[in-house]
């Protein structure tokens, strides 16, 4: 499965704020690198939450994290400009167009071009070529949260229909049919067993098919599986009855069978999904005591181990994004 995922040439991860979208997007990067890819992960959160968790100082441009591996923030209005620059090479216009209240007020009024210009940013990166050769093999992209990361997707086709045959109705034209294009993106979604996120992840996947985009996977993160049984359980408490402590016996029951009903939701939340997309599921473990850069490197571990759908789930799972 993983491999499957890095023959793309770029790689958007979703999910509903919380879920643990960046951790499985730089853990992620962090395997396709290990691989020998030469990778770019880019994020869309200003607060460069993957840049800290890799150790480095955040940036519009491309920082090294390890010899193949690179990050950078990605932001609409500094794509903009970037783009700009291109097309207008004179730095003194350039310093006049960027002051002028003119160019600020386009900017904030524009409907969706900075939104478009991200998206721009991010397949220019993908068609760069460095002695004649791909700069990045995958790019793989930390998206903002569900609702925020629709919008930007559906972007390009409300401005090709609002620029119509112009230079901006061309461009978004292209980013529409690469991300349509199944063997150059993988759209993933991330989610977790509760409620709310497998509820959100549903929707989304309905909303992407409107757009003619399909999840090509939906990484099911944060499981758990207890090693035990109701059986298990019972005798537990009978022991400890029987050994004078009854009063801890219904207290570890109540917990034992909490884990337990917490497992039951976890496998309907995961018919479900099966039951709304052919997407492949990859299950990742909740990881105990594990953040940051640690914790990228420990789910890396699991993606390359892991099979799809039959993920071999840990039971000591206190961990947090």
């Amino acid at each position: 499965m993983l491999a499957d995922l890095l023959r793309r040439r770029v790689v958007f991860l979703l999910g509903k704020g919380g879920v643990g979208t960046t951790s499985v997007s730089a853990a992620l990067a962090t395997a396709a690198s290990e691989r020998g890819d030469s990778v770019l992960a880019m994020e869309t959160d200003v607060r460069a939450p993957m840049a800290n968790a890799f150790g480095i100082k955040s940036a519009f441009e491309p920082v090294m994290v390890s010899d193949r591996l690179f990050a950078m923030v990605l932001e609409g209005r500094h794509s903009l400009e970037e783009y700009l620059k291109l097309v207008i090479p004179a730095r003194t216009v350039m310093r006049a167009v960027f002051a002028s209240r003119l160019y600020q007020f386009f900017v904030n009024a524009a409907p969706g071009l900075k939104e478009l210009m991200m998206l721009g940013k991010i397949y220019y990166e993908a068609e760069r070529k460095l002695g004649g050769r791909d700069h990045w093999d995958l790019i793989v992209v930390d998206g903002p949260a569900s609702g925020q990361a629709l919008s930007l997707l559906k972007m390009p086709g409300a401005a090709r229909q609002t620029f119509g045959d112009s230079v901006v109705g061309r461009e978004a034209g292209n980013i529409i049919r690469a991300l349509r294009d199944e063997h150059e993106t993988a759209i993933v979604l991330v989610t977790t067993p509760e409620p709310l996120p497998i509820s959100e992840t549903l929707e989304t996947v309905a909303a992407l098919r409107e757009v003619g985009i399909n999840p090509a996977a939906i990484v099911f993160n944060r499981t758990r599986t207890p090693n035990f049984s109701n059986r298990d359980v019972a005798k537990l408490k009978e022991q400890l009855i029987a050994n004078g402590k009854a009063s801890d016996a219904e207290y570890l029951a109540r917990i034992a069978r909490s884990e337990l009903d917490r497992a039951k939701e976890a496998d309907k939340a995961l018919a479900q999904l099966r039951d709304a997309t052919s997407a492949q599921i990859i299950e990742l473990p909740m990881l105990c005591r594990l953040s940051g850069g640690e914790l990228a490197r420990a789910l890396a571990q699991r993606l390359t181990d892991v099979r799809v759908e039959s993920f071999s789930r840990e039971t000591d799972a206190i961990g947090r994004d």
